[in-house]
């Protein structure tokens, strides 16, 4: 038992110390370092850029006698700021062109802290953080006779302007989202959350695309084992290119293997600073408007930012709604066929004529109906998803409307069926995030159905219920405050009580610091007025 406890000890030890070597640069070369030779460097920067037209490299002089020359990428450097901020007061400064002696022994710190009316300014001889820079838009400042090279901040590329988003629209609420741009969007966190305990943490993955990427949490009040564990499953992440959040995603998930998604993601800088609030971390992908939130929990797809701007009692029954919804768009054609297929007696006769009236004639049973129609109707929600806006809208409306229409005439589907699908489809829209999870447990549980009807329907559920309690997101049970059950948390689950009510962070997520608002914040009438009211009457 000890010598097992020892070899723990020391593989633990040996992880730590990999870790923390990760963290480090790797040490420099004669290969990988600058020499003192303007020429010679703008060779070596050259062969390692390529012979691309977008990179401008600009020889000039310094105060008239001292060469030197700027490497920057064409478009994604702001040329203002290059021309302004560091050509002009280099080439022009009336302290470098009135002495050329002072201006032949000019070295980096003296242009520096003197002439360089830039914000963020880095040396460095590494070659390949010299690369990095450039290309990620900043400009290389080179000097003959120096053995390091400027990096200074001049990134100024187009990007996108902050609109509402699309995926979590409200009616009340704020109306920005995420954009593409890495530091806008840790701007808008900021603020959210004006508090210097907010930490952003930059990683960079991805051989050849070099994706920048950030997490945010705030210290003290986000458990750090969950920090580690981020670092961790980041930093083994080994991939040519991170195009997107959604790459991050299917990297650092707990089960691939499951259909249902233990990582959040959110398009609004309201919803991103209310989860790192309660514990949570966030990381942001340079390139993509949606940010990533872990752990998460199955109920997050049920709340929206809405329900907390506005008053608890229709809040309450808005998330009730969504829960019906949910079983409808997932229950409704396993249902219409167990009861059809092997349950008649449990619908009235009344109704059971009708639906007999209807489905006369109809060549196929009841299950490839819904069968059918479950496959057209993702195929007309695809197209309309891809097409333009207005043909897609078009084409998803008239095309449901003609098919729909043309088949009951036909006597291929019953007209029955055409109204649970079209009732499952309207529900699936009522929660976004959980769309792609119906789709997959409509047809699962419709199979289950046509075999064993309303009892395969049981087994169905009792399957993905057990799936869903041992479902974990970076240690979170999945399913909580429902398995395990903390009734603490039941507040904010199916209904949304008032604010004042909710004094602490999910048990499961909130670490050291469970408390996020005073007791007793209940609304009162002040004791003067109650005083002056009891006078009155």
């Amino acid at each position: 038992m000890l010598n097992y406890l020892l070899k723990i000890g020391s593989l633990l030890r040996g992880k730590q110390k990999n870790f923390r070597s990760s963290e480090n640069p790797p040490p420099l070369t004669g290969k990988d370092i600058l020499g003192p030779g303007l020429q010679h460097n703008l060779e070596l920067l050259r062969g390692l850029l390529g012979d691309n037209p977008d990179f401008i490299f600009r020889e000039f002089l310094i105060g008239n006698s001292l060469h030197a020359a700027l490497i920057f990428l064409d478009g994604m450097a702001d040329k203002t700021t290059v021309n302004e901020s560091i050509l002009q007061p280099l080439m022009y400064d009336s302290r470098l062109v009135a002495s050329r002696h002072s201006t032949a022994n000019a070295d980096i710190e003296t242009l520096d802290k003197t002439l360089l009316a830039v914000g963020e300014v880095i040396k460095s001889s590494h070659l390949s953080e010299i690369v990095r820079g450039c290309l990620s838009g900043k400009t290389i400042l080179l000097i003959d006779g120096c053995s390091q090279a400027v990096i200074v901040n001049t990134q100024g590329w187009e990007t996108r302007s902050i609109t509402e988003p699309m995926t979590e629209a409200v009616v009340r609420g704020p109306r920005e989202g995420f954009t593409e741009n890495l530091r806008s969007n840790t701007t808008m966190l900021r603020r959210k959350i004006k508090n210097p305990a907010l930490t952003l943490e930059t990683v960079t993955l991805g051989r050849e695309s070099r994706t920048d990427l950030c997490i945010a949490y705030i210290k003290g009040v986000a458990n750090p084992k969950l920090i580690r564990e981020i670092r961790y499953r980041l930093q083994r992440i080994d991939t040519d290119a991170i195009l997107e959040s959604g790459y991050i995603e299917q990297f650092i998930e707990d089960n691939p293997y499951s259909p249902f998604s233990s990582v959040g993601n959110s398009e609004k800088p309201d919803v991103v600073a209310a989860k790192i609030l309660e514990g949570r971390a966030a990381i942001f992908t340079d390139g993509s408007p949606f940010v990533l939130t872990v752990p998460m929990l199955f109920i997050e797809g049920f709340q929206s930012s809405e329900d907390y701007y506005s008053r608890p009692f229709y809040a309450s029954i808005v998330r009730l709604l969504r829960f019906l919804a949910f079983f409808i768009s997932t229950l409704s054609p396993a249902l219409y066929v167990a009861l059809s297929t092997f349950h008649q007696e449990l619908i009235p006769t009344a109704l059971l004529l009708t639906m007999a009236s209807a489905r006369e004639g109809v060549p196929f049973p009841a299950v490839v109906e819904a069968l059918i129609m479950g496959v057209i109707f993702e195929i007309l929600r695809e197209a309309g998803v891809r097409l333009p806006r207005p043909v897609g809208q078009a084409i998803s409306i008239v095309g449901a409307l003609v098919i729909g229409d043309a088949a009951v005439s036909a006597g291929l589907i019953g007209a029955p069926m055409v109204i649970v699908v079209a009732l499952t489809a309207i529900a699936s829209f009522v929660i976004p995030s959980h769309t792609d999870i119906q789709s997959i447990l409509r047809f699962l549980i419709l199979i289950f159905a046509s075999v064993l009807g309303i009892f395969g329907i049981s087994i169905a559920i009792l399957l993905i219920m057990i799936h869903l309690c041992s479902l974990r997101s970076f240690g979170a049970p999945y399913l909580s405050p429902l398995s395990p059950l903390s009734p603490g948390d039941l507040k904010d689950t199916f209904i949304r009580a008032p604010l004042w009510a909710m004094s602490l962070r999910p048990r499961t997520i909130g670490w050291k610091s469970p408390r996020r608002q005073k007791y007793l914040l209940r609304p009162r009438t002040p004791p003067d007025l109650e005083k002056e009211r009891d006078s009155t009457s």
